[in-house]
């Protein structure tokens, strides 16, 4: 089976036979899938009314447990936006009843954002139909290759991830 990547690679081979283009093999399909993934998921998103924003503020309060809130600093470290974006985020989703700011009884001059029953609902619905969208993505791996999949990717991605701690 072919895909657009190899036609690329080939071309840059015949074009440039002085470059070890094989990065390109797996880095090029890794940036493809991205688009793909994110078209996906906006798609699903979209099916309850949500932005990929909204649902990862959203998702990030909903992962907390109960009580489902978290501060706004909290948030922002697993949003990774700014301070600026959050409270504009914030914002617009207690404008449409999914968050709530609460007093946080720890710091008088803090708050809390804490997840509404409709933001949990949506949340929840989000997250459902998100997995039934990946795994459709997923399908055509077996199980044995999901897992192997997601080992190799994780030790690409962990020092990344390592970098921001």
């Amino acid at each position: 089976m072919e895909d657009e990547v190899d036609r690329l690679v080939a071309a840059w081979r015949r074009e440039r036979p002085d470059l070890d283009v094989e990065p390109l093999e797996v880095l090029s399909r890794v940036g493809r899938l991205s688009r793909h993934l994110d078209i996906a998921r906006r798609s699903a998103f979209a099916e309850h009314a949500l932005e990929p924003w909204e649902f990862d503020v959203l998702t990030a309060l909903r992962r907390a447990g109960a009580p489902y809130q978290l501060s706004p600093g909290q948030l922002l470290t697993q949003t990774l936006v700014t301070s600026g974006t959050m409270t504009n985020r914030i914002d617009r989703l207690a404008g449409k009843g999914l968050v709530q700011r609460l007093p946080d009884p720890d710091d008088r001059r803090g708050v809390l954002v804490r997840l509404t029953r409709a933001g949990q609902e949506r949340a929840d619905a989000a997250l459902s139909g998100l997995l039934d969208h990946e795994r459709a993505i997923l399908a055509e791996l077996s199980p044995a290759q999901r897992g192997d999949l997601a080992a190799l990717l994780r030790q690409l991605v962990a020092p990344f991830d390592n970098l921001a701690d």
